[in-house]
Formats: structure tokens, sequence, C-alpha cells
């Protein structure tokens, strides 16, 4: 049925996110009072909306979605749906172009891993960040290595949510806030529905993502499969990926739904090789090395159980493991030394193999309350977390003379065998009273308690130094404000304490002549942010203002035993705070219902620096204070401008 001009469609509990085409279902028991008794009306079985997509991608998270609470805080969500951009190569800098802030760090150009970071922090597989995939965690170790190693295809992602350090209590105590990767669903309206999503392109690029989904009664399925290969910008460089997903969810009534999932991806990747300063001037597309490689290959399953207690009630039990491991084999040696013919045996050296194993379960039960005071909607989430990790690392493998990803061992024994098996529960609440219909505030308390075993084999360090205890006891707080006075402008402002735990690598001497500090603790800190954001007619915008302090870095200092023997001494090493602004400003121009113009800039500057603290160099320390933070530039800074006409868009950047 077609409405012409005077027909208004009234959709009663229409929730999620509209998309450029959507169904809207009626419900099953219709609210016919809730209707005008002098309107005419028709009950409708269901309802197919066909709409001009707002050239608008990235916009804040809405107050409260499921059992999380997001008023008052620095967010984005980032909508793939329509997004232009390389989401097969993973193009960090255009799928957060209009996220300010972020730090982009290639490490292998080849679309295998995503390595970002904020506000200063470290880029390195996003280990700053509680990185999850449709709410399960997805991060390795949290404790003994928090890079996450799954590596999903973004064809299978719908859109992304960023929870900037300040909303990070109610996930974890991560310094960097929350990323996390929402996932397609099956086409509810189809009993079975297909897409495939292909590509090819420069340096042998091929990949293909095909997936299938639909509903049946109240039983929901999605699944897809991934496949890619390509050859990398550098010579000697090449990946082959792949990555499967099979979600099944089933409602038995409205108030309760049951979903399990199943999440792989594996990939090797040919590593070219570091260069020097002067091989990068002449070529930067040489390669040192071409016997190297990668391969993290990661399950992630997951439980999830829904129950709408009542009107007012939410609560949500989630389960998940990241189980797998990650390996490598290369010629381990400086740039400077070539991975050539041995003369002596008229063979290669032999390389050396390192493999992780990950065990690493997560569960947690999650509680939201809605409830009124003096006619006000307020709203208290809260619930706990237990996380069980099984980190066993076995490096300084003797591995095969050979050229191909091989991970055979000559002699049966690693130089490190270790384990890093850590327990630890965590309570967190959060309650958003509403004083008024536009003042909002927010009070959430984390306290974290646990232990971190460090047991095993090193061949030149002494055993009895090995065995390790360390607890990790905080209580965290944390507050945020919103004034929202109009949809042209709301003020928030927050504040929240973060801290992350030692790593494997702040644990392990690297060599002979290095020892660890047995005092070494976690590094601790906290996020202070405040902020406008708003849109007016065609003009939108988001301006945050920040600090973030970082106290207790991990580094490393030389020292002098009583014989004078030169040795590195692993421990904390300073103290640093970032300051910094960012600012996105967008103007979107609609002439048309099948044209649209958007310019925008996303720009960030920031002023990272050491206020305290001595790092080795050479034989020598050096004073840090005042010194600049590494990975922190000065200025990020990324503008464009898309036209779209009818579902063709064309876009320009720079950064």
């Amino acid at each position: 049925m077609r409405f012409g001009p005077g027909y208004r469609i009234v959709c009663l509990l229409c929730t999620g996110l509209l998309q450029s085409q959507a169904y809207i279902k009626a419900m099953d028991t219709p609210l016919r009072d809730t209707l005008p008794r002098t309107t005419e009306y028709k009950m409708l079985d269901s309802v197919y909306i066909s709409s001009v997509m707002n050239t608008i991608l990235v916009k804040p998270v809405p107050d409260i979605v499921g059992t999380y609470i997001y008023a008052g805080k620095k967010t984005e969500l980032i909508n793939l749906a329509q997004k232009d951009g390389d989401i097969t190569n993973k193009i960090a800098r255009q799928l957060f172009v209009k996220v300010p802030g972020i730090f982009v760090y290639d490490m292998d150009g080849a679309g295998n891993q995503l390595n970002i970071s904020a506000r200063g922090l470290d880029p390195h597989r996003g280990w700053e960040f509680n990185i999850r995939k449709d709410g399960m965690i997805t991060n390795s170790d949290m404790y003994g290595y928090p890079a996450s190693h799954y590596s999903m295809p973004l064809e299978s992602i719908e859109r992304i949510q960023l929870v900037r350090g300040t909303g990070s209590l109610q996930y974890g105590a991560q310094f960097g806030g929350m990323l996390d990767y929402i996932t397609k669903q099956g086409d509810s309206t189809k009993k079975f529905s297909f897409e495939s999503i292909n590509s090819a392109g420069s340096y042998k690029q091929l990949s293909s993502y095909n997936a299938i989904g639909g509903k049946i009664g109240r039983f929901r399925y999605y699944a897809y499969m991934y496949r890619k290969s390509r050859d990398g910008y550098r010579d000697n460089e090449h990946t082959d990926s792949h990555a499967e997903q099979v979600t099944l969810a089933y409602e038995p009534n409205s108030r309760v739904s049951v979903q399990l999932e199943w999440a792989r991806s594996e990939y090797v990747y040919r590593i070219p090789g570091a260069l020097t300063d002067q091989q990068f001037i002449l070529n930067p597309r040489q390669a040192t090395r071409a016997r190297n490689y990668f391969n993290p290959d990661i399950h992630v399953p997951s439980f999830r159980l829904n129950w709408k207690m009542s009107g007012a009630t939410t609560l949500q039990l989630t389960s998940s493991a990241v189980l797998g491991k990650r390996s490598s084999v290369m010629f381990d040696k400086p740039t400077n030394v070539a991975d050539s013919i041995n003369r002596s045996t008229m063979d290669y050296n032999n390389r050396q193999v390192d493999i992780d194993r990950f065990r690493s379960f997560t569960t947690e039960l999650r509680l939201l309350h809605h409830y009124q005071v003096l006619n006000l909607k307020n709203t208290i989430a809260g619930g706990v977390q237990y996380m069980n990790n099984n980190l066993n690392r076995k490096q300084l493998g003797k591995g095969t003379t050979g050229s191909d990803f091989d991970l055979t061992l000559i002699d049966p024994e690693f130089g490190r065998d270790l384990y890093l098996r850590t327990c630890n529960i965590a309570i967190f609440a959060e309650n958003n009273i509403q004083f008024t219909d536009k003042l909002k505030l927010g009070l959430g308390v984390r306290v974290e308690a646990g232990k971190t075993d460090l047991s095993g084999t090193i061949v030149y360090y002494e055993s009895e130094r090995i065995p390790v205890a360390m607890d990790h006891k905080y209580p965290l707080f944390g507050a945020n404000l919103s004034y929202k006075a109009s949809r042209a402008f709301e003020f928030y402002t927050g504040f929240s304490e973060a801290y992350r735990a030692m790593a494997f690598k702040d644990l392990i001497p690297s060599s002979t002549i290095e020892r660890v500090d047995p005092a070494i603790s976690d590094a601790d800190g906290y996020n202070i942010e405040a902020g406008f954001r708003g849109s007016w007619k065609f003009l939108s915008y988001d301006l945050t203002g920040y600090l973030l302090r970082y106290n207790n870095r991990f580094g490393t200092l030389a020292l002098t035993d009583p014989s004078g023997a030169l040795y590195t001494w692993r421990t904390n090493t300073g103290n640093s705070n970032t300051k910094g602004l960012e600012m996105l400003i967008q103007a979107n121009w609609l002439p048309g219902r099948k044209t649209g113009l958007s310019i925008f800039t996303s720009t960030s500057v920031m002023d990272a620096r050491y206020v305290s603290g001595q790092l080795k160099s050479g034989n020598n320390n050096i004073d840090l204070k005042g010194k600049k933070v590494e990975s922190a530039p000065g200025l990020i800074s990324r503008s464009g401008i898309t036209f779209r006409y009818t579902k063709l868009s064309i876009s320009a950047l720079y950064s």
C-alpha cells in the first residue's frame, strides 16, 4: 500500500538503528488507545521504509543501550553500512576519519590488524583499549598480553562503538576506553538471505566475503566465511587470511533471548623486515628478510542471555573466551645483519620460533534498572565480572633453516617456557541521576581484585628468581555530568581513574644482562574531559578538551652492580601528562531527496610530555622531565568532502 501526501505513519516502540532501508513490524498487542479518537487509522502488518541516508556517519552513542549507560560520556558511533572507504584493507585513517585524535600505526600495511590509539597512548594492536566484538572481549590476555590478535573482516561489521577513557569503568580499567565492533545480523524479515562482497586490487589482492542469515519463527541465524590473499607494497611481503563465524539466537518469548556464537580468524603474514633510515631513503619498498612469518590463530566462542525482567529491569549474562595462539618464525637479528647463506654450513642460519598460547575466559553478569524520583527517570547499572586467564609463552626455540612457514624445532626445548596465570574479579556500578529533563549526573565505581602468578624457566636466568606473584587491587571511581539545553547544544564533562597491569614483556628479562625490579608495579592514572556537542541546521559539532595522567610508565634504566659491571634494570620509569583538544565539525547540505553534500574536519592537537622519570639511552640514563611522549604527534588532522546522488557517493580525504 502506498500513501500520498497528508498521510502519517505512526510507529510505536520502534527501536534500533535505521539504515537506508528497514522493515517495521506491528506489535503483538496494538496500543489503539494511544491514538487520538478523532483520527482515522488503519493497523498495518508491517511498514517498509526507504529513506535517504544522512551523510553524518559518526554520532554519539545513545544514552542507554542494552545494559550500558553512555550519558555524559565522550562516545562515537561509526556506521559502516554506508561508509566510503577501504573496508577490505582496514584503512584506519578512513574508518576513523571522523573520530578526532585517532593515531594510526601501520604495522604491516596488509589490512591484517588495526593498530590505533588516542590521547598519546600506545597504538600496538590497540592494547590500551578494551576491545570487544558484540560486547565480548577479544584482547588476547588482558593482563599478560592485552593486544587483540583476533582480526574480523570489516565486511562483517555493521557499526563500531568507541567510548573514551572516562566511560571505561563499565567495561574495565583501560586508559583508552572501549572499542566494540558490532556484527551484522541476518534479515529478520526473511527465512534466508545471502550476501557476497568480493574485491580485487593492487598487489594481486583478492578477497571474498560470503554470508547467510535469516529468521525462522523464533530462531535467528547468521554465518559467514571470508578469504583474502595479497602481496604488499614492499618486496617479499605476502598475506593469506581467513575468518569464519556462526551465530545462533533463540527468543522463546518477548522477554528472553539466548545467543550462541563462535568466531575465528587466522592469517599468515610474511614480514619483509625492518629498514634503517638510510635504507628507507634509498628504497622504502626493499626487504631485508624473506623467511620471517607471523601467524595468529584465534577462536572466540561466546554465550549471551538477555532477560527483560520487567519494563524497568534488564539482566544480561555473558560468557566468552579467547582461545588460540600467536606464532612467529624469524631470523631475528638487527637489520644490518643480512639473512644470507652461512659459508660454514652452505645453508641459511636457523630461525627463531616463538609461540604464545592463550586461554582467556571472561564471565559477566549485568543488571540495568530504571527508577523514578520526582517523576524523573533515573537509571542504575551494575554487575560483576570474572576473568581467568592462562598465557603460556614459549620463546627462543631453534627452528629450521628453511624459507617457508614452518614452526618445527630442531631442539625440542625452548629458551623461555613461561606461564602467566591471572584470576581477577571486578564489581562495578553506575548511577545516572536526572535532576531535570536537561541535567544528568553519573556516578560510577569499579573495584578490582586479582592475582597474577608467573612461573617457568629461562635458560639464562636463575630458576629461583622466576616465580613472581602480583596482586591487582584497585578501587576506581568516576563521574560524568551532562547538560543538554537543546538539540543544538550539550555540555558534558567527566573524570575516571584507570590502571594498566604489568604485561609479560615488563616482567621477563630479555638477556643475561637484564634484571627485573621486584618492586615493579602496575601503571595507574586518570582521564579528565569536558566538551560541547550538538547540531544546528546543517552544522554539527563536537569539541572536547582533555587531560590524561599516566603514572608508573614501564621502561629500563642502566645501572652497575658492586663490581662495576653494567646491567639493564626493568622497572617503572616515569609519569606523563597528555593535554589536548579534539574537534569534529561537519556541514551537511541536503538540497534534494536524491542529493547531498558534506564537508568536515576532524582535528586533534595534543601535548604529551613526561613530568618526571629517567630512561636508559645507550649506557646512560637521561632525564625525561619535559620531554615528549613517544607515539603522540602534536597535530592529527583529517578533512574531507562527500557528494551523494541517490545510492552513489564520492568522497575525498586529506590526512
